[in-house]
């Protein structure tokens, strides 16, 4: 179970995750439905990796997050 926040600092508590940028969550939960990588549409809600995820679905997933990733890092 994971979820991602954009804070400049670690979440501990419900003030950090408040503090967390949804704006840029929002543009990277796109990013990754583009290259097909069904997320939560809200960084309140939990991602589930399971046992019917294979190697290549996790590799897939690694390699759309990190194109998100930089997608949210360069857009505004």
């Amino acid at each position: 179970m994971l979820t991602a926040f954009f804070t400049a600092g670690p979440v501990q508590d419900f003030a950090s995750v408040k503090s967390a940028d949804a704006t840029r969550y929002g543009m990277f939960f796109r990013a990754m439905l583009e290259q097909g990588v069904s997320l939560a549409p809200s960084q309140f809600e939990a991602a589930f990796v399971s046992l019917a995820h294979t190697t290549e679905d996790l590799d897939a997933t690694i390699a759309a997050a990190q194109e998100a990733l930089a997608v949210a890092a360069t857009s505004r």
